[in-house]
């Protein structure tokens, strides 16, 4: 007996079926961001991260990560990336052009070596040995062509006898892992294999209500001695420039520099399961699962939709903006307000967003923010006039984030006023200020988006900070000699954060800043405290309780690597416990 599930119309009954039938028992982890795909971790998307490589600066590192919450121990049956999924990095470069320009499609294959015994490794042989193809597309997605054929995926790190001894493989897991590096026909460095999980988050506090950092209690990173599945890319630049682009950028925020790149996992539409034990998969591919800006889905979109924005594009989200509204008035914003719930989450008692700033400006949930300005002189030639990008950042009233947190996420950040650090600004902030960040790039909805022109910031520099580009801001503001001049110069982690992610950056810690409104003070609309009559100063109370916040959990749990793929190699079973 046969039976045939199709599930395709209603879309959403559809992937309740699917997901239903893909269910396994999910490790809990925060990465488990929707209803639908905490029941599929394998086509899970857990993190991405898009950096210029600080040991290789004419290439950029992409890290898709995958399957979330692995214990080490996890057998007699490890994780591994999954048959049947498309696992898939998208890049744009082209804001003229609709949709993805390059696309690499990762796909794996299984092969059981013994069947005969439970154990996973056994006298060189794997009962999980899982290789994969890479196929790159550089014209959408129109035609694909294989540049990895049988890459090899490293086995879990499961202990000394399966892997060192020769009662297992008889090798080094350090060896293993190395030897799965390779280079794809077209150059890239390509891995695909288990590693550390690389963000870093006290997860139970975070949901706990919003309990991070925890009150007279220490703190926890609740993804300490995890582990993920990454696929991690080096890239030539020269591969990811939008075509006619110059070799060489014009200066270090070159508008033909800059990529938007988000990561994704699709599934076949129809499973079908037989008594005989048989599976099959037939039916036109539909996404589960995707990811472009950390904590998007987790903490700002709500539960309600979040299985939507899963399955919708960042280019779906041009014309269906239904996700907008929770970027305008975020609902972690009703925690930072003392009119709203802000008594009620004492953790997040540092950050209170501006509701008069300047004496003017009231950026809390439901107000108008600078909507008052619009058509006005004073933003005439600015950002925020209608001519430039007005329509997108001054919508409509009521909506006061419109103007910061929405297009850190939806567009990236444009080096045009006001959009430039408050240095030089002489307390006007819709005057010319000091250059600071142009990763700009109206096409598509949330992805990480890297301007590739930036410098590397050294990971040995006394200036590398995990608060990336909220760090260059006070850098900018504050020390000199860059506070001195309004040049255009590069300061110390400018690349960082939302200026596309490197491995180290505290993106929790980032994002909740930026919801406090620190991006809006960076550029010059103060905090409530500032007065210019009782001191020249911004560096209020305020502003300082912002800057100095902090969860408590601020770098991973172990050391990254100095060269490609960066990550830690996966934690080994007999080594690490609950």
């Amino acid at each position: 007996m046969k039976i045939k599930l199709i599930h395709r119309i209603p879309f959403v009954a559809a992937l309740i079926l699917l997901t239903a039938l893909l269910s396994t028992n999910a490790i809990a982890s925060s990465h488990r961001e929707a209803p639908l795909i905490s029941n599929d971790p394998l086509a899970d998307n857990t993190d991405l991260y898009a950096f210029r490589s600080p040991d290789n600066p004419n290439t950029v590192t992409i890290i898709a990560n995958y399957i979330p919450g692995q214990f080490a121990y996890g057998g007699p049956n490890y994780n591994s990336f999954g048959e049947n999924i498309r696992y898939e990095i998208h890049i744009d470069n082209d804001a003229g052009i609709p949709g993805d320009e390059i696309i690499y499609r990762m796909t794996f294959n299984q092969t059981n070596e013994d069947p005969t015994t439970f154990f996973n490794i056994r006298l060189g042989a794997q009962n999980l040995k899982t290789t994969y193809t890479l196929d790159r597309s550089i014209d959408g997605g129109q035609s694909f062509q294989t540049i990895v054929e049988n890459g090899i995926v490293p086995p879990p790190n499961i202990g000394p006898r399966s892997i060192e001894s020769a009662a297992g493989l008889g090798a080094t897991y350090e060896s293993l892992f190395n030897e799965a590096i390779t280079t794809a026909s077209t150059g890239e460095l390509v891995f695909a294999g288990p590693t550390d999980d690389p963000f870093f988050v006290d997860l139970g506090a975070i949901f706990d209500l919003g309990n991070s950092p925890r009150q007279n209690e220490q703190q926890r990173d609740g993804l300490a001695n995890l582990n993920v599945h990454s696929i991690a890319l080096q890239i030539p630049i020269s591969t990811l420039l939008k075509a006619g682009a110059p070799s060489t950028p014009s200066n270090i925020l070159d508008s033909d520099y800059v990529i938007g790149v988000w990561a994704s996992a699709s599934r076949p539409a129809i499973r079908t399961m037989s008594s005989g034990n048989e599976i099959t998969h037939t039916g036109d591919w539909v996404q589960v699962s995707r990811l472009g800006m950390p904590l998007t889905n987790e903490a700002v979109i709500p539960i309600g939709d979040k299985d939507l924005w899963n399955r919708m594009s960042p280019y779906d989200e041009i014309t269906d903006t239904v996700m907008d509204e929770y970027f305008y008035n975020p609902e972690l914003a009703l925690y930072m307000d003392d009119d709203q719930f802000g008594s009620a989450v004492p953790s997040l008692s540092a950050l209170r967003i501006q509701t008069n700033s300047l004496g003017a400006f009231d950026f809390s949930n439901g107000a108008d923010g600078l909507f008052g300005l619009k058509g006005s002189d004073a933003v005439a030639g600015t950002a925020l006039d209608d001519a430039v990008f007005g329509t997108l950042l001054l919508p409509a009233a009521g909506k006061p984030r419109s103007v910061d947190l929405w297009p850190t996420f939806h567009t990236g950040v444009p080096n045009v006023i006001p959009y430039q650090l408050a240095t030089g600004k002489e307390g006007n902030p819709l005057a010319e200020g000091k250059p600071f960040i142009n990763n700009f790039l109206p096409n598509g909805g949330d992805m990480l988006r890297l301007n590739m022109a930036v410098p590397v910031t050294a990971r040995t520099d006394e200036n590398f900070s995990s608060l990336g580009l909220i760090q260059a801001a006070a850098i900018g503001l504050t020390v000199a000699p860059f506070n001195e001049s309004i040049d255009l110069e590069f300061i110390p982690n400018m690349d960082g954060f939302p200026n596309g992610r490197r491995l180290e950056d505290d993106v929790t810690r980032i994002e909740l800043q930026a919801v406090g409104g620190v991006v809006l003070a960076a550029v010059g609309l103060w905090y409530d405290d500032y007065d210019p009559e009782s001191s020249p100063s911004p560096v209020t109370t305020d502003l300082v309780d912002v800057l100095s916040f902090s969860t408590g959990v601020e770098e991973n749990d172990t050391a990254f690597g100095s060269s490609f793929p960066y990550l830690a190699m996966p934690w080994r079973g007999t080594e690490v416990g609950q």
